[in-house]
């Protein structure tokens, strides 16, 4: 299978496409994983599809996760063990099948500060962990688990403090690239005959006899209206899930008689905050990542491609859901936590990046007044109005059965007929990555790049190295680092615009790339070489170019500027202050 390009052309014809008049099979709306999975599991049962996102490809919260695809130890204290048995059996298949290259094994070290029964109460729920792992009948992907004494601690994480273990426990989960499984989702979609339309939002609902048959959209780039058709629609837009609910025209909103509103029939959500900081890889010195209880969430310290991602916060949201900021409590509190275990403390002057998402968390109305930190992650699927599903909750790890479910529940009686087939089918880029991979060493030598370049493109692109390389054949200049970014090829950013749907400076910058949080200016210095090379492949003029450097520039400014902001009300008044470059309609509508 060819990969599709998902390219301006390529938008451009998918909207051509949905506003003819077609009646769709299914019609997604959420550019997120859950969205992106959906419209692949549609699509590969062979229904027509389009997916239609109002931002960018991962946007929302699934470009700000803690990078992890994991079963979730935390649920097991919870006794749930069927969403664990469920995580750690899609865990196996991302790392084996579905996505190899984007998502790989890391261990972790579990700390002890007590020296018989946590052991024991920690091991054994280790021990059903990894057993677990084995219900799903798929391959693991990752070792066992191993006690480990002190001394086995510190030779694996030597910058851990000395007193913050006397023994531990390594196990293993696995990190991924986020916003890159979303984008390369889409494109396995794309190359299935799905139609994908970024920066169009629904603004409405089209019926007909108390059915919803299809919505009213706005291409966003060219202020344009028009309708799609669809006999289905799938609502996959997270936090905003209740906004879904209650956008105009849906039957039971119109309709006197009907006894309950669109929300009460439907799902509501409540949005959590999650925040993360990122530091130089040489601040902190470990071989593995650690894992330890706070009084609020769980405290995570991730090996991430040269630096450490430290995480999370869980406190409840209640501002505008686009644009979540840190503020300066957040970084504090998790500076104080990690410092309680690593040996050379870290400081505000260490952390180069943060970035911050919202998880969307199923809210049963008897239980409104509960933490976010005690609500299940389990998914639910309802149909607020005939002909519309909608679907929330879960975590990034089982999207695939979220997108399973959901398709399931649209399609009614008709999903016995077309099985879901996404549980044993990789996505563009996962076939030959292997060969790929055994040949780093040879494409190396070939572009006089130094091996661990050429394990970052394998690692970003799997299989599709090679036409990131057709690319570097055709212009050599591409295959030169960026200006300010020399973890980073030209050639990427030419990639990320004309292949993988990025249509505006910040697309690359904080989504494509991780250039946002990776750098202490956020990108900034290589800010002026990708709106160049950007404005080569989507024909920017001057002015556009200027626009993009000055939109990126202050939204930069105020995100810096809302880190020294002592709660998230003033933080965020800081960030939603900034325009956005393509403003949605409304307020905080996904």
């Amino acid at each position: 299978m060819k990969a599709a390009a998902l390219s301006t052309d390529s938008r451009t014809a998918a909207i051509e496409q949905m506003k003819s008049g077609e009646v769709l099979d299914i019609l997604v709306i959420g550019g997120g994983i859950t969205g992106a999975g959906a419209t692949l599991d549609a699509a590969s049962r062979g229904l027509t599809v389009g997916l239609l996102e109002a931002r960018d490809l991962a946007s929302g919260t699934s470009s700000r996760s803690s990078k992890l695809i994991h079963g979730g130890l935390r649920y097991l204290q919870m006794l749930d063990f069927a969403l664990v048995r469920e995580a750690l059996t899609e865990r196996g298949r991302l790392l084996t099948t579905i996505a190899p290259y984007l998502v790989e094994a890391v261990p972790f070290i579990y700390p002890f500060k007590h020296k018989i029964w946590e052991r024991a109460y920690v091991g054994a729920g280790l021990a059903l962990y990894d057993a677990l792992s084995f219900a799903g009948g798929t391959s693991r992907g990752v070792p066992l688990h191993r006690h480990l004494s002190r001394r086995g601690v510190h030779k694996l994480f030597p910058g851990l403090r000395d007193d913050a273990a006397i023994g531990g426990i390594r196990y293993y989960d696995a990190k991924v690239d986020d916003a890159r499984l979303v984008t390369q989702l889409a494109r396995t979609s794309a190359s299935h005959g799905a139609l994908i339309a970024t920066r169009t939002q629904v603004i409405g609902y089209l019926s007909d006899r108390g059915r919803v048959t299809g919505v009213r959209a706005k291409d966003l780039e060219s202020g344009e209206e028009f309708d799609v058709r669809a006999s289905q629609v799938i609502g996959a837009t997270g936090v905003w899930t209740e906004e879904t609910e209650s956008l105009p025209g849906l039957p039971s909103s119109t309709d006197t008689s009907a006894a309950t509103s669109p929300v009460s029939r439907g799902l509501k959500v409540r949005a959590s905050k999650g925040m993360h900081i990122v530091v130089s890889g040489e601040r902190i010195v470990g071989n593995a990542g650690i894992i330890s209880e706070t009084e609020k969430s769980v405290l995570f310290i991730i090996p991430w491609d040269g630096y450490w991602i430290i995480g999370t916060t869980d406190t409840d949201w209640h501002h505008a859901k686009a644009h979540p900021v840190a503020n300066s409590a957040d970084i504090d509190y998790l500076l104080d936590h990690a410092n309680q275990v690593l040996q050379s403390p870290l400081s505000r002057d260490d952390v180069i990046g943060t970035y911050s998402g919202l998880r969307p968390l199923l809210q049963p109305v008897q239980n409104a007044a509960k933490s976010t930190a005690k609500v299940s992650r389990e998914h639910t699927a309802a149909q607020p109005a005939p002909g519309l599903t909608v679907i929330a909750g879960g975590k990034y790890t089982t999207y695939r059965v979220m997108a399973e479910d959901v398709v399931d529940l649209a399609l009614g009686d008709e999903a016995t007929s077309r099985p879901s087939l996404t549980a044993q089918l990789p996505i563009v880029g996962a076939e030959g990555f292997g060969i790929r991979f055994r040949q780093r060493s040879r494409i190396a030598h070939r572009y006089g790049w130094e091996l661990h370049r050429v394990n970052h493109l394998l690692r970003r692109y799997g299989a599709l190295i090679d036409e990131l390389l057709e690319l570097v054949d055709d212009r050599p200049e591409l295959g030169e680092p960026l200006d300010g970014a020399e973890q980073y090829l030209k050639a990427e950013v030419v990639y990320a615009a004309s292949h993988e749907g990025a249509m505006h400076l910040e697309d690359v910058l904080t989504r494509r790339t991780r250039l946002s949080y990776e750098q202490r200016e956020r990108g900034m210095a290589a800010s002026a070489d990708v709106a160049t090379l950007m404005a080569g492949v989507l024909g920017w003029s001057d002015a556009e170019k200027q626009q993009e450097l000055d939109s990126y520039r202050k939204r930069v400014e105020a995100e810096l500027a809302a880190q020294n902001q002592p709660d998230d009300e003033a933080a965020t008044a800081l960030r939603e202050a900034v325009p956005e470059i393509q403003p949605t309609i409304g307020t905080d509508v996904s």
